[in-house]
C-alpha cells in the first residue's frame, strides 16, 4: 500500500487506474500492509477518502496475517497484546482471548503509544513462559514529522530484556504471502507482487515463488537494487507502467 498506491497520505499518479483495472479483470488480488494498526474497514476508508476503491475483502495486514497463523498453530488460544484495534480485532475474530495471566502469546504489534507498563508485563510474561510473536520487523514508520519506533524497535528492546526473540509473521516472511494467496485461492506462479522495497516486499515475494515488480515511488531507489543479491523480475519507475500487465 505505502509506497505503491499511496505516499504520505497522497495517492501515487496512477494508483487509481491501476486498481479500476483490477477490479474490472476479475482477477483475486489484495493490497497489502505490514501495519497492524487499522482494521480492513478503517484502511478502505482512509484509501476512498483519497479516491482509492479497495473493497474490505481485498485488503490484507499483518495482523490479519499473525491471526491466521496462530488460529493454525493454537486454535482457542490466549494472548497478551501491545497493539491496536486492526489487531485485536483480527485476534478476536479467529477466537482468541486477550488476557494478561499466564496467556500463551504475548503478541507486539504497532501502535502509537507504546507504554513502558505494557511492555514490562510483557517482559515479565515472557519471563515466565509465554511465546513471543511480532506482526512485523518494521524498525521505524513514517510520519510528517519523521521516522517512528516501530514494532521491530520495540521487539529489539523486549529481547533485550527477556533473551527471546519473537517470531516476526508479517513481511519479508512469506508466509504472510502464502496466506495472502490462500485467503484468495491463488497460486504463486501465476501471482506477482508489486512493491516499493527490496529488503521487505521483493525478497518476501521473491521466497513465496511469485513474480516481482518494484515501483521506485517508495524506499528503494533504482540505484540501491544492485545493493541486494536479489533481483525484481522488473523494475518500473510507478504503478502507472504495470496498468496495462493487468
Amino acid at each position: 500500500m505505502d509506497g505503491v498506491l499511496i505516499h504520505e497520505g497522497v495517492p501515487i499518479p496512477g494508483a487509481d487506474t491501476f486498481l479500476k483495472r483490477l477490479r474490472d479483470s476479475g482477477k483475486p488480488f489484495l493490497v497489502l500492509t505490514n501495519n497492524s494498526i487499522y482494521t480492513q474497514r478503517d484502511l478502505h476508508a482512509r484509501l476512498a477518502r483519497m479516491g482509492l476503491d479497495v473493497p474490505v475483502e481485498h485488503i490484507w495486514t499483518s495482523a490479519l496475517a499473525t491471526a491466521k497463523f496462530l488460529e493454525d498453530q493454537r486454535p482457542g488460544g490466549t494472548a497478551y497484546v501491545i497493539g491496536e484495534a486492526g489487531l485485536t480485532t483480527a485476534l478476536h475474530d479467529v477466537g482468541y482471548v486477550l488476557t494478561d495471566t499466564d496467556p500463551d502469546f504475548v503478541i507486539l504489534g504497532e501502535t502509537r503509544t507504546y507504554s513502558f507498563e505494557a511492555m514490562t508485563k510483557a517482559v515479565r510474561l515472557i519471563d515466565a513462559g509465554a511465546r513471543f510473536i511480532a506482526t512485523n520487523p518494521d524498525e521505524t514508520g513514517p510520519s510528517a514529522e519523521g521516522a517512528l519506533p516501530a514494532t521491530g524497535a520495540v521487539a529489539a528492546l523486549i529481547t533485550k530484556a527477556t533473551g527471546v526473540e519473537p517470531y516476526f509473521v508479517g513481511k519479508p516472511n512469506p508466509l504472510m504471502m502464502r496466506a495472502g494467496l490462500n485467503a484468495i485461492g491463488a497460486h504463486s506462479e501465476n501471482s506477482a507482487m508489486i512493491g516499493d522495497r527490496m529488503d521487505t516486499d521483493i525478497v518476501s515475494g521473491m521466497e513465496a515463488g511469485m513474480s516481482t515488480f518494484l515501483v521506485l515511488t517508495g524506499l528503494t531507489q533504482a540505484e540501491d537494487v544492485e545493493r541486494f543479491p536479489y533481483r525484481p523480475t522488473r523494475v518500473v519507475e510507478s504503478i502507472a507502467d504495470l496498468v496495462d500487465l493487468v
